[in-house]
């Protein structure tokens, strides 16, 4: 037996991206081979603000693990950016892949771990994560003969299977493609068309090559089918019935539109089944998540595809459709902060734009009735959903579940700021909805698992905000649901959570003249 390391306890990490422990750490085994160690070493000390040429180096550790000179680790790499992950194939080839937050950069390099002399490693693909238009995705992996999952290559083992979701301005139309080890060149082998969304699964035949992929519609439920791309033949391989039978689906539609400042917005449209343009506008639902950006052209990049199926799940918005609303689900909320700036410094304002940009587009369209929208949205889509209330009157209600509300309760960053409160005490006091407590007159409804255990978004954030907005006299109604986490799992618990939402909905926002007085206590789960 060895030690190969005996590490003090932790706590002194850099909240922020990019800090890692100093020393050695992410101990793993090479997966195609059978007895070599591997780890990471960080060359700045584990903190990103630290310069320095290197910051990561990674290290390879063969059995047999004795105490002798010979048994000494080898370097494999030295890496400019953060390790973010590798992949293993053969002595001649694994891949890493590099990461640095501040400008979203991301390197993928090919290297040959074996014990010769090592090559220099040839860059796959250098650029930024947030530029889904031009990700080259992630390499497939097959399990090999031990059991462990490794590069998926040609036969020659000179080029590597990469799978991306091919993001383009007409929305996702996802590929599989072969990369050159030995200068990054790239051959796309396939790519999904409309009017299908085909998403590949597993390269089955490197040889001819045959591909699973799975293949759906706007109309048509999924199913897996084998690709031969030699023969460019289609077999189907399953036959999985519609899960929703012959009940009628509301139609999808992508919207695209502008917000003020130019930056390019999108959102599905989904309106009640049968619905015709003489029904006029209709009741709406606005559902959203905020995302970050350091630059307008990734915030602007479109995600999604209208060929997808509508796939129900619990915290869906889409169900409301089937009994009236038009909804707008996935309304993009890029939050962009350029070279110096960041994100979060313009949060407000750049929410409300947002917004505003979704229903004005809605309205233009002839489906969004605008004085009868409301808004949810779940975790930090909560945290959006009380902002928009707090900064603008655009909403008849609101449907926040489990979102954290008061950011001095999380003073050492949250989502992806990375600055302290004591560093921007003012931003952390402007994205505080709790801090406008007195300024939220449209209805609210907080929705909260009672065991709720992610990082900051605890129950008392909910606690707190129904108080701050019942003793200011507003219209709020709060409810636990016994023993859920972050996401709802129980179907009583799911059921009861649509059942409180559609009962805000129908009574603020679909008749809102016959809205009753403001609720007067918290509520519970029974």
């Amino acid at each position: 037996m060895r030690e190969v390391v005996d590490k003090p306890l932790e706590d002194t990490i850099p909240n922020i991206h990019d800090a890692v422990p100093p020393g050695p750490r992410d101990y793993r085994w090479r997966s195609d081979s059978p007895a070599t160690l591997f780890w990471v070493e960080a060359g700045d000390g584990g903190d990103p603000r630290e310069e320095a040429p290197i910051r990561d180096s990674l290290f390879l550790l063969d059995a047999p693990f004795a105490t002798s000179s010979h048994a000494a680790p080898r370097k494999l790499a030295d890496l400019p950016l953060r390790f973010h992950n590798v992949s293993w194939s053969s002595d001649r080839l694994a891949v890493i892949e590099e990461r640095r937050w501040k400008d979203r950069k991301r390197i993928i390099l090919a290297v040959a771990p074996g014990k010769a002399a090592p090559a220099p490693a040839v860059t796959l693909f250098e650029g930024s994560f947030e530029d889904r238009y031009h990700d080259p995705g992630i390499p497939f992996e097959i399990m090999n003969s031990t059991g462990k999952q490794v590069l998926e290559t040609t036969p020659d083992s000179r080029g590597i299977f990469f799978q991306a979701q091919g993001a383009s301005p007409e929305g996702d139309q996802p590929f599989v493609s072969v990369v050159d080890v030995a200068d990054g060149a790239t051959k796309r082998l396939w790519q999904s068309a409309p009017p299908y969304f085909e998403l590949p699964s597993a390269v089955l035949s490197a040889a001819t090559p045959a591909i699973l992929i799975r293949r759906e519609s706007a109309e048509q439920s999924p199913n897996y089918y084998i690709k031969n791309l030699a023969q460019n033949t289609l077999a189907q391989v399953t036959s999985f019935p519609n899960p929703y039978g012959s009940a009628p689906l509301p139609k999808k539609r992508v919207l695209k539109y502008k917000r003020a400042d130019g930056v390019d917005l999108s959102a599905n449209l989904y309106l009640p089944p049968g619905y015709k343009p003489s029904d006029g506008p209709l009741p709406t639902l606005l559902e959203a998540y905020p995302v970050e950006y350091k630059t307008k052209a990734a915030a602007g990049q479109m995600t999604g595809s209208p060929y997808e199926f509508t796939i129900l799940y619990w915290g869906s918005p889409v169900p409301f459709a089937a009994v009236g609303y038009a909804v707008l689900q996935n309304a993009t909320i890029p939050i962009v902060g350029e070279g110096q700036t960041e994100p979060n410094d313009t949060y407000v304002d750049q929410l409300v734009s947002s917004a505003k940009a979704a229903i004005d587009e809605g309205a233009r369209l002839g489906v969004v009735d605008p004085k009868r929208v409301a808004v949810m949205g779940h975790s930090y889509g909560a945290f959006m959903t009380v902002n928009l209330l707090a900064h603008s009157d655009f909403f008849k209600a609101g449907i926040a579940r489990s979102g954290a509300y008061n950011r001095t309760l999380t003073p050492f960053g949250f989502q992806n700021e990375d600055r302290t409160y004591w560093q921007a005490p003012e931003v952390y006091y402007k994205m505080s909805p709790f801090s406008y407590a007195d300024k939220i007159k449209a209805p609210l409804l907080l929705i909260h698992g009672e065991a709720d255990n992610n990082t900051g978004t605890w129950p008392l954030q909910s606690e707190r905000l129904f108080s701050a907005i019942k003793g200011h006299g507003g219209t709020v109604r709060l409810v636990l649901l016994p023993l859920e986490a972050h996401g709802y799992a129980a179907r009583e618990s799911v059921l009861h959570m649509l059942w409180e939402m559609n009962n805000w909905l129908e009574t603020y926002v679909k008749n809102p003249q016959t809205a009753p007085a403001p609720a007067t206590a918290a509520a519970g789960q029974p």
